[in-house]
């Protein structure tokens, strides 16, 4: 009897050692068709290895991880049988990279402002960022910024960024309206972390200074006509990120944490926490249609200042609005549009959008019940073209017409590079 278990024990042991004496396996792995992306670094931001055995969820993954490229517009794997293993072949379609981007809208004083900017996303085919602008908002502004997410290795990497912004803002108090030249001078430094497909941190630190000018409106005692101001930031982020993309349709959901906290070396600007939440949910409708949605969720230290940081603004918020018409302390912001591709061709999409944006602000030193009050609600719905470019990379030039409906309600354009959100 002895004998007979151990000869089937034998007999097991054997036909396991068969089996992954045979277990199809990797032998080689291709890249194909890039041409400025170095074949290198796409096979270390890969998960699949040589060796491992052929996984299918692995291939769609890196799929999907070689879509987020900005030298990549688009990605196949093809498996190939060789002898008792397999060939796996990648291949991309890649991005023109090297994006100059000119944006224009209208200021408070009803002069045209611009941005002018060029970025490479794929310095040294390595997928490092590097850019610089030029801005025009009645003052002069410029910046540098670069971003090397896996400088270090396809986990790690580090980016910085140095700007001064001078613009002309308002600042509201006592239901009246100041107009002040503003102008930061910072610096950043960052690291970066991906910690698998789906999720990536970073944590930055900045050294900035901020400079407030009196130039018309009103004026008051307590609000100061000239400020200077050394801060220090520290700032986390953290990303979820769910959204499958093909060319300018994308299905999924992405949630990006924003935390920050801000100290200063004067109680006329006084420390503060901010953080910040964007839920945004993409979904595919037919063969051209994509509905998408943003809400945005902030909330800050509630000083009564009127330097308040969440502002009501046509570019960042609510199309139609204005420049800065108002601030707050907090804000609730849902974006929604659907978008159809009119003209889809090999490289370029007519696409055109209906949407709605809407918000509402709590008040500096107010209460949550501000969120309700009627003077703090904004509901702007409105249409807009997108000419995309699928070849180059974030190549959307976008025009909106957002009209308010609820009181007090502007109307008007929004110009930009890029989707709205």
């Amino acid at each position: 009897m002895f004998h007979k278990e151990f000869k089937t024990f034998i007999t097991l042991a054997m036909l396991v050692v068969s089996v992954f004496s045979y277990s199809q396996t990797i032998q080689e792995i291709v890249i194909q068709d890039n041409k400025k992306t170095k074949t290198p670094y796409i096979k270390s931001i890969i998960n699949l290895k040589i060796g491992q055995q052929l996984d299918s969820t692995l291939l769609e993954n890196d799929i999907i991880r070689l879509k987020r490229e900005a030298g990549i517009a688009h990605a196949y794997y093809q498996v190939h049988k060789v002898d008792s293993d397999y060939k796996i072949v990648y291949g991309v379609q890649e991005n023109f990279t090297i994006i100059p981007y000119f944006n224009f809208y209208t200021t408070d004083e009803d002069e045209v402002a611009y941005r002018l900017g060029v970025t490479e996303f794929n310095t040294f085919g390595k997928g490092v960022a590097v850019g610089i602008f030029y801005q025009k908002d009645i003052f002069d502004s410029y910046g540098l910024n670069v971003r090397a997410p896996y400088l270090i290795n396809k986990n790690w990497g580090l980016s910085f960024m140095a700007q001064s912004l001078t613009t002309e803002e308002p600042v509201f108090f006592n239901n009246q309206v100041a107009q002040y030249k503003y102008n930061n001078v910072s610096f950043t430094a960052g690291v970066l972390h991906q910690l698998s497909l789906n999720h990536r941190a970073e944590i930055a630190l900045s050294t900035f200074t901020e400079k407030y000018n009196y130039l018309s409106g009103a004026t008051s005692t307590a609000v100061p006509q000239n400020l200077e101001v050394s801060k220090f930031l520290a700032k986390l982020i953290y990303e979820y990120n769910g959204v499958n993309s093909y060319y300018q349709y994308h299905e999924g959901f992405k949630s990006l944490f924003n935390l920050q906290y801000v100290d200063s070396s004067d109680s006329a600007l006084p420390s503060f926490t901010i953080w910040r939440n964007d839920f945004t949910y993409f979904h595919r409708i037919g063969e051209r249609g994509n509905w998408a949605n943003r809400l945005r969720v902030g909330f800050s230290t509630n000083d009564d200042s009127p330097f308040a940081p969440f502002a009501v603004d046509n570019n960042l918020n609510i199309r139609g609005v204005g420049n800065t018409i108002d601030r707050g302390t907090a804000a609730i912001v849902l974006n929604t549009e659907y978008r159809h591709s009119f003209i889809d061709k090999d490289w370029f999409v007519l696409q055109g959008n209906a949407f709605v944006d809407a918000g509402t602000w709590r008040n500096p030193g107010g209460e949550l019940t501000d969120f309700g009050e009627s003077q703090n609600i904004r509901v702007y719905p409105g249409i807009g073209l997108r000419f995309i470019h699928k070849r180059i990379f974030n190549t959307i030039f976008r025009i909106d017409y957002g009209v308010g409906v609820t009181p007090d309600a502007t109307q008007g354009f929004v110009f930009g590079i890029g989707q709205y959100f």
